[in-house]
């Protein structure tokens, strides 16, 4: 290897019963892609500690002074606000991960990805830090959902060397290797290409003149 050059080391896959999208999803890509029953989960987590406060001391009076108990239920909904959205994030989370069933998040990622192949656009955004921040940042955050209830850890970077790996193997994709190109998201990328190529190539044919 010539001196200087970093080796690149790919995201370990984990083997699980679904697809996976992302193993290190940025933080708005977790929310934007949240169902309806992560938000009503969350909710319902939210909601608990307060109704079990309230339960508590309706049966069993904690007999503080009036300005007492305001402070404690305002402790405790912090908590549960605090646990429904780790709750919720999680949720959501779990499926770009593959471990629960995401076959709409597969769709929405494969449309999203294509739809940013086409306009040109990066496919994990832009970045203002180094590549080599990136990666530090991509290794320190990969599947932290799995640790939420452990240390609240998200990924608030766009992992810009992502994309331009995926350029490059693009091309050998398309040939003929069968191996698994990855990138600090755990993915083959060229997946994306070869789906916007197929969608251009019909709208080329769609769109032709009739001889």
């Amino acid at each position: 290897m010539a001196e200087g050059k970093k080796a690149f080391i790919p995201a370990k896959r984990v083997l699980t019963d679904y697809p996976l999208i992302d193993s290190d999803p940025h933080f708005r890509r977790v929310l934007k892609y949240a169902r309806p029953s992560d938000y009503a989960s969350g909710l319902a987590y939210t909601a608990l500690g307060p109704a079990l406060m309230l339960a508590w001391e309706k049966f069993a009076p904690s007999y503080v002074s009036r300005g007492g108990f305001p402070p404690i239920m305002r402790l405790t909904a912090a908590v549960s606000a605090s646990a429904g959205f780790l709750i919720f994030y999680q949720n959501s989370a779990l499926r770009f991960y593959g471990f629960t069933e995401n076959k709409r998040e597969v769709e929405m990622d494969m449309r999203e990805m294509v739809d940013k192949v086409k306009r040109g656009e990066k496919l994990y955004g832009e970045s203002s830090l180094t590549p080599y921040t990136q990666g530090m940042a991509s290794r320190n955050s990969r599947y932290t959902a799995l640790w939420l209830h452990m240390i609240p850890w998200f990924n608030f970077v766009n992992h810009d060397q992502a994309s331009v790996l995926s350029l490059l193997r693009m091309w050998t994709a398309l040939q003929c290797s069968k191996k698994e190109a990855s990138n600090p998201h755990g993915v083959d990328t060229a997946k994306y290409y070869q789906q916007a190529e197929r969608e251009l190539e019909a709208e080329k044919s769609h769109d032709k003149p009739l001889q």
